[in-house]
């Protein structure tokens, strides 16, 4: 009589309800306490000068409530469905991404001379974010072929699967998604099995780029002065620096800097930043949303904000050490690239120790696409791990 129970295997097995027995719940509260505490700095950072505009004070609050309940249901269908068909699915993710990137060029909507999103109504979709995404799933599948050992001709093939949305992303111009995209590159890379060799020479292929990007024209001025308005940035700001386009990002940094100090060691109390009521900080519901959390919460605030981040890293990392293959451990490891590299970044920036990058905090920043690219990260991960025994 022929056994008609699934096999070890099986993708009937894999894709039982047993494998939720294996759900990560300290990465999925982590996640979602950072997403609704973003959710209320966001509002605090937006409410008075709505109100002031005569608008509804929870306007913003209300959409990036409504990104929040997308993402923790795109997590939780990216979790249920077996990893092993986004790696089989691949060519579609990566194909899908690219035709995006291209649509954006043709239907997108421009504005301050980007042309990076769709607009459907009040809301926007960013092509950029979820690409990131689709590359993870892409370079991951593709590596895992190899087995721990890329031969030059899976190296080089790797570079230009991610040096095409890497070169679309940089036209829109997004410099900063598209340095998120060089960081899980070399993360695929490295743990993928890239020789010492093949990287090192790619490590000086990048050194010379930098270096030809920024002597011979291609960066435009004000991705320059973005790029090194950290070095030697005041403390106080002066608003006589406004009067170019150099000195306004160095007045920004000041403004954040001296939001972030502000808040002392416990904060002024929520929705008491003088800082952030008075919308003294630019961009601050995006880029320079952790100077909210400095203000109102402090050091103490803040450092409980960056533990949930070191958190989801660490739950990340174990995830990939546990994955019982190559590809598994590849979608943890670009993952984790991708926080880390954003997360070290944008807090960074608003402290001016790094570069101003435009690039979101993860699942604090407001913006729909970028979190519910980065739940679906997350999905990937919670994936990994709960089929680690399938």
């Amino acid at each position: 009589m022929i056994n008609s129970s699934p096999a070890p295997g099986n993708p009937r097995r894999r894709s039982g309800p047993s494998v939720w027995i294996h759900f990560d719940p300290i990465l999925a509260i982590a996640t979602v306490l950072v997403g609704a505490f973003g959710t209320l700095m966001v509002y605090t950072a937006t409410r008075d000068q709505l109100q002031a505009q005569g608008l509804s004070p929870q306007y913003y609050m209300k959409k990036q409530a409504i990104f929040m309940a997308i993402g923790i249901v795109v997590m939780l269908v990216v979790a249920a469905i077996d990893y092993r068909r986004y790696r089989d699915l691949a060519p579609v993710f990566y194909g899908g991404a690219l035709f995006l990137l291209l649509a954006v060029y043709a239907v997108g909507h421009k504005s301050k001379g980007a042309q990076a999103w769709f607009q459907f109504g009040s809301y926007q979709l960013e092509p950029s974010e979820l690409a990131k995404v689709a590359l993870i799933i892409a370079l991951a599948a593709y590596a895992a072929n190899f087995k721990g050992r890329l031969p030059l001709r899976a190296f080089i093939v790797i570079l230009v699967m991610a040096a095409i949305p890497f070169a679309l992303i940089y036209k829109q111009p997004d410099l900063g998604t598209a340095l998120v995209l060089g960081a899980v590159l070399i993360a695929v890379l490295v743990v993928g099995g890239g020789k010492g060799r093949h990287l090192l020479a790619l490590l000086l292929i990048v050194v010379v780029a930098m270096f030809g990007v920024v002597h011979f024209g291609v960066l435009k001025q004000y991705q320059k002065d973005r790029l090194t308005s950290f070095v030697n940035s005041p403390d106080q700001p002066n608003t006589q620096l406004l009067a170019t386009a150099a000195g306004a990002n160095l007045y920004n940094i000041a403004e954040s800097k001296l939001t972030i100090s502000d808040g002392g060691v416990f904060g002024k109390g929520i929705g008491k930043g003088t800082q952030t009521n008075l919308s003294y900080v630019p961009e601050q519901r995006t880029d320079f949303i952790f100077t909210a959390v400095g203000e109102q919460v402090g050091l103490v605030g803040s450092g409980a904000l960056l533990l949930l981040f070191v958190i989801m890293v660490w739950r990340t990392w174990r995830a990939a050490t546990l994955a019982r293959d190559l590809v598994g451990t590849l979608f943890c490891v670009g993952v984790l690239a991708m926080l880390v590299f954003q997360i070290f970044e944008n807090v960074g920036m608003t402290m001016g120790i790094m570069p101003i990058a435009g690039i979101p905090l993860p699942l604090m920043s407001y913006g729909g696409s970028a979190i519910i690219a980065t739940f679906a990260g997350i999905g990937l991960v919670l994936n990994v791990r709960m089929r680690r025994f399938a």
